[in-house]
Formats: C-alpha cells, structure tokens, sequence
C-alpha cells in the first residue's frame, strides 16, 4: 500500500449506538470504512436494516452481511427461546442476553475479510463501562484477540501485522451519547433494543434500553429513540 492510499478499515456494525459511533470514529482518522454486520441468528432483523442504513449514512464505501446461524447451539436469550429479562434490578453477574463466542466469531469473520481487503485495523463497538457484563466486552478479550490474529493469519505472520480498535472501551454511554452528537451520528437511524418490533421499535426495559436511555439521561441530551 502507498502512502498516498486510503487506510482500509473493516468496523463491526450491530446497527446500535456504540457501533455506531465506531464508524464515525473511524471516518474522522481517515479510514476507508467497509462495514460488516452479521446474521446470527436474532431475535429481530430490525438492527440489521439498522446496520445498513447507519453504514450508508455514515460515509462507509459498503455494507456486508454474513450469515451465522447461531440458533442451532442456543444458550442465550438473543437465540433460543429464553424471556430476555426486563427491568433488570440485579446486575451483578453474565445474564441471560450473553450469546456464547459471539464476538469471538465477529471478530473472526472481521479478521477474514480485513486479510481478504488487505486492510490491518479492525474497528468495534464493545464498551466495558456502562454495559451488560459480558466477557467479550473487555479489554482483556479485545488483546487477546488482537495477539490471536497476529499469530493465526498471514497478514500477522508476514505482513504488517493486524490492530483491533476498540475506540469506546472505557467511554460511559454518556460520553458515547457526546461524542456520537459531536460527529453527527444520527442516533435516531440505530436499533438497540434485544426485542424491538418489526419497525425497529424499542421495548423500553431490556437492560439494552435502559443503558441506551441513562446514557442520553446523562449527557443531557433529547432521547431519538422510537418506543413501542
């Protein structure tokens, strides 16, 4: 790659907030942003629409969506039929809405595509102050997998080696909600919600919502989001 050629950057995208603000991130360091979402298997398709439509507004050059049927194994609320818990008092502990190896695979197919692209930079959305508990959301994960595909893939081995950015990590929903506003993010466009209606509707209560509407609460400003 020249030094004059655009920096190629494949960003997750859940068609949410933080993913969201990933993106816009992204676009203001100067990356060629080729937005990937996945199909796993949810509850909705409303956060996928969400993705597409928040890539195409946010200047990424594509959208891509790869199918991942994680239904067939279950265990989580999000892809089986477990109740996603609703006003959650107690948060201490992984709850039910955790999709085991969820961001292990996203990321993997990340890793794919970024090797394909010749792209070495990564970009996610995942937040380990003001969310759910779960364990692919730390810091501790993200390098982890950072060293993983520096010692499994080509590009790590004899290239340049490949960086996972997790721009949000230590940023409260708050400062998210700040930011986003700051880079133009239209938040209304995103989905968050583990249950929204067909129209991308929130519920209101799941611990998605509640986090989404105290960060909005905090950073002083209006809530877009559209309730059911």
């Amino acid at each position: 790659m020249s030094p004059s050629s655009p920096r190629k950057a494949v960003v997750l995208v859940s068609g949410g907030m933080d993913s969201a603000v990933t993106i816009a991130i992204a676009r203001e360091q100067g990356y060629q942003v080729h937005a990937l979402s996945v199909a796993y298997g949810q509850r909705h398709s409303a956060e996928l629409e969400a993705s597409e439509r928040v890539s195409r507004l946010l200047g990424a050059i594509e959208h891509k969506t790869v199918q991942v049927d994680l239904r067939t194994i279950g265990g989580s609320a999000l892809t089986a039929d477990i109740d996603v818990p609703l006003d959650r008092a107690d948060e201490q502990g992984i709850p039910v809405t955790y999709v085991p190896a969820r961001n292990t695979i996203m990321l993997s197919i990340a890793l794919g595509w970024a090797e394909v692209l010749g792209s070495t930079d990564i970009w996610c959305g995942v937040n380990a102050v003001d969310y759910s508990g779960y364990p692919d959301c730390r810091p501790a994960f993200i390098e982890a997998f950072e060293q993983l595909a520096n010692v499994a893939t080509k590009a790590g081995v004899e290239g340049a080696g490949i960086r996972v950015h997790a721009p949000l990590m230590r940023m409260s929903k708050a400062d998210i909600a700040r930011e986003g506003q700051r880079l133009g993010v239209d938040f209304a466009e995103t989905v968050s919600c583990y249950q929204a209606d067909a129209q991308g509707r929130a519920c209101g209560h799941c611990d998605a919502c509640r986090l989404r509407a105290q960060g909005f609460a905090a950073a002083g400003l209006p809530d877009p989001t559209r309730y059911a």
